[in-house]
């Protein structure tokens, strides 16, 4: 049996003069003084894969360098299986730890069509008028892309081709895993199955290719899904494209900025254009997820927005017709594809079979991947996303909010990429003469080499988070009225969050016959800001919606108890570092809005 001595495996302390290695692995090019660049490793198999693309979105495919740091679904671990790929209840995606902190509240409903059919009417959150500060960390002024790179609505859907490589009926419970662990046979481990993650991108950092904003004024929206291809238990993986993803914006047309398949996908995918929806901050905007007719026949998933302030709408299909593709395990090649909802209700058992957030109907922010700077450091050239980019890209975060925890080279932390300065327009970023709207200000995204803030010394950490529905120092908290199936509430929700799997304090032992223990791991996890933002209830008559950051109970607002929401370390039974809070009733039933 392996044992590791950190949560990080292969990156524990690789000193920043190792760095360049890393680099030079992942992306293909070379730092700033370095002779030459690394050569694309060959495919070994009957399909050749772009020079970049969607094949990994962890970023760690050894035949293709990633399109750009994405926001991945996190990966479970199993209790008692440990092998190349798996091992301490964590993933691997080839020997490095990828996982992030999600933040999250899953509803549950045995209605029929509660699996695949779901209606959120949400206020989108706006920022103060002040710049984001980076002198005094839990009092600086923040924004909503320091907080956050990507609120997301989920559902499961079925992908023969992804984890555990078995058949998937859409919109059946017959696809539900009845086995987690090393006794269960493929069979229990459900229906090949991919998760959609509905993503919402705030203002003030882009261009989306590089950061996670689309402009410094606008909201806008992706349809995101990602697969795992591996077999039950993680026994076996194609190393070459672990976690493929599809992504397309959200549009007014419902056409594709570029191809959304792993295999396919260019700039242009991942670039914004005069068709994407755009929605102003504090805009309240109905988003719809089904299945809905398919061009050429058939049915696939369907996501379609209306914002109700400004009267837009856009959607998003799913389908082969749009250029959607499932990913072969064998190959990494694509076979274009109508993706469908996977389950017919949301109820306790209907979950996506390898994601750490046990889910289905599910809405979270995904967290733990911005540090205010200022200045930086350690230049990266050219950027390992975008070549022609001439505006600087660098690894190291100087300035409080670093100084505030520990060295990196004292943490898992490889370094703090992707940075850049305050001002950058990202010149020639998508050619010559081209350039972006300036990012507000001097920061670091946490997603390209860990997947996170691994010490917990960033924004998301102190209590900079909203504390109301009108922007102060902080921004305002988004408003997300409780979700409708077929215009019924879901008669269940409860709070659950992986950051666990991100602490390296935390470790998981199983037990002889059976079961297992787990130590250090905590909610908020070990960082200098002791801080973890949290679900509170806003009700007023028979108005109910949920609000997210740190807004406390009042005379309208129920806050769960705080952190405490998230219970306790599940991973004696679910086999992974995962906190699970206990169920509660939605009491809000009586009226839909």
């Amino acid at each position: 049996m392996r044992t590791r001595s950190h949560v990080h495996g292969s990156r524990l302390k690789i000193l920043h003069g190792a760095f360049v290695l890393a680099v030079a692995s992942l992306f293909g090019i070379a730092m700033t003084g370095s002779v030459s660049a690394a050569a694309a490793a060959p495919s070994t198999s009957g399909y050749t894969p772009s020079a970049s693309g969607e094949l990994d979105c962890n970023g760690f495919s050894p035949v293709q360098k990633p399109l750009r740091g994405a926001e991945c679904t996190d990966i479970r671990g199993f209790l008692g299986v440990n092998n190349s790929n798996t091992w301490g209840g964590r993933f691997y995606d080839n020997g490095h730890y990828i996982g992030h902190d999600e933040p999250d509240a899953t509803f549950q409903s045995k209605a029929p069509g509660s699996g695949n059919d779901v209606t959120w009417t949400v206020t989108l959150g706006r920022d103060p008028s002040a710049a984001p500060g980076d002198a005094v960390p839990g009092h600086d002024v923040s924004h909503w892309f320091e907080l956050t790179p990507a609120p997301w609505f989920s559902m499961a859907l079925c992908d023969p081709n992804s984890y555990p490589q078995t058949p998937c009926r859409p919109e059946s419970d017959s696809n539900a895993p009845t086995c987690f662990g090393t006794s269960c046979t493929t069979a229990q481990s459900g229906g090949g199955s991919a998760f959609m993650e509905m993503q919402l991108y705030p203002p003030g950092n882009p261009p989306f290719a590089d950061n996670e904003s689309c402009d410094d004024t606008h909201w806008c929206a992706a349809l995101t899904l990602d697969s795992a291809e591996c077999t039950a238990e993680f026994a076996s993986c194609n190393p070459d494209c672990e976690e493929p993803l599809s992504f397309a914006f959200i549009a007014k047309d419902g056409v594709p900025t570029g191809p959304p398949s792993p295999q396919d996908s260019t700039l242009a995918t991942v670039t914004p254009n005069n068709e994407t929806l755009l929605m102003n901050p504090g805009d309240t905007i109905r988003i719809h997820m089904f299945d809905a007719p398919a061009p050429g026949g058939g049915r696939a998933f369907e996501v379609a927005i209306r914002d109700l302030t400004r009267g837009t709408t856009g959607f998003m299909q799913a389908s082969a017709a749009n250029g959607f593709m499932s990913t072969s395990m064998a190959d990494c090649s694509g076979t274009p594809f109508n993706f469908q909802p996977e389950y017919n209700t949301a109820g306790v058992d209907e979950i996506s079979p390898w994601t750490a957030i046990g889910a289905d109907i599910s809405t979270e922010f995904e967290t733990g991947h911005w540090e205010p700077c200022t200045s930086l450091s350690e230049e990266i050239t050219p950027n390992p996303f975008d070549p022609q980019d001439t505006g600087g890209f660098y690894n190291e975060c100087n300035g409080p909010y670093e100084n505030a925890g520990p060295p990196d080279n004292d943490t898992p932390e490889l370094g703090d990429a992707a940075c850049y300065y305050a001002g950058d327009t990202h010149p020639g970023w998508d050619g010559p003469g081209t350039s972006s709207p300036p990012d507000l200000t001097t920061g670091c995204q946490d997603n390209l080499f860990q997947n996170g803030d691994l010490d917990f010394d960033g924004t998301p950490y102190w209590t900079e988070w909203p504390t109301g529905n009108f922007p102060n120092t902080y921004p305002s908290t988004f408003v997300e009225q409780l979700p409708t199936t077929h215009g019924r509430q879901y008669s269940r929700f409860f709070f659950q969050t992986d950051i666990a799997l991100s602490e390296s304090t935390c470790q998981g032992n199983t037990l002889g016959g059976g079961g297992g223990t787990s130590s250090g791991c905590t909610v908020p996890p070990q960082g200098p800001g002791n801080f973890y933002p949290y679900w509170s209830e806003l009700r007023v008559g028979n108005f109910c919606a949920l609000e997210f950051g740190n807004v406390r109970s009042g005379r309208f607002v129920t806050d769960f108890g705080k952190d405490t929401e998230y219970g306790t370390d599940g991973f004696p039974t679910l086999g992974y570092p995962e906190f699970e809070g206990p169920t509660h009733t939605n009491t809000c039933r009586a009226r839909s809005f």
